[in-house]
């Protein structure tokens, strides 16, 4: 558990850096609220969230798929260049000025689709960073929560969370690598729903109820 909360407060950390750099100066309004949410966000984790899966979270994972792991390697990419396109759009002012209640609205998003990921979490004690099937923990299918109306809810409060950030920061530019993380996770998503199914006893069962997998009457 220990672990996992310093994994994120170096995340945290490394975040700010890179959007502070990249900006050339701390004087930076919307960055420090894009952090302080940040925060925010890891206080009401580690208080709604069961310790088991915190440490799940930290922990390094055995049997995790190739593909995934290829995956969030990729994502590497887009995501430092979300914050360095920021940064550097807020440095040289490549986007339009954007009105205070868009940014106000791109917060309210990102804390809508932090806290369905929240959600989804605290609802799913096998709810991991990677994709793998917890055989050591007796792997079952989570039917509660979210998991009620579709079948990857973290995934869909993370790619809204994702969309929402440049938006926030003020950069239209940083869209296009938030959009290629957005397009990596919902090929995450078919991936994983088609492990689901050939490895997760019940998971058929469960598809035939929850038919959509990241947006209600969509897909």
């Amino acid at each position: 558990m220990l672990k996992r909360i310093i994994q994120v407060f170096s995340i945290l950390l490394i975040q700010a850096v890179i959007l502070f750099i990249s900006a050339g100066t701390l004087d930076w309004m919307w960055a420090w609220v894009l952090i302080g949410s940040g925060l925010v966000l890891f206080g009401i984790n580690a208080l709604v969230l069961p310790p088991e899966l915190i440490a799940e979270r930290g922990r390094i994972k055995k049997g995790v798929k190739p593909w995934d792991k290829l995956i969030n390697t990729l994502n590497l990419f887009p995501s430092i260049g979300l914050l360095v396109i920021a940064g550097l759009d807020e440095r040289f002012g490549w986007s339009i000025l954007l009105a205070d209640p868009i940014h106000i609205i791109a917060l309210l998003m990102l804390f809508s689709g932090e806290g369905l990921f929240i959600w989804a979490m605290s609802s799913n004690r096998f709810f991991s960073t990677l994709v793998r099937i917890q055989k050591e923990r007796d792997h079952t299918v989570t039917s509660s929560g979210p998991y009620q109306y579709i079948r990857h809810p973290g995934y869909t409060g993370y790619i809204v969370f994702t969309l929402a950030t440049p938006l926030i920061l003020g950069s239209l530019w940083a869209l296009i690598p938030a959009g290629v993380t957005a397009g990596l996770f919902i090929l995450r998503t078919f991936l994983e729903d088609k492990t689901l199914q050939k490895e997760l006893k019940g998971y058929r069962n469960y598809i035939k109820k929850v038919k959509y997998r990241l947006i209600p009457g969509l897909w």
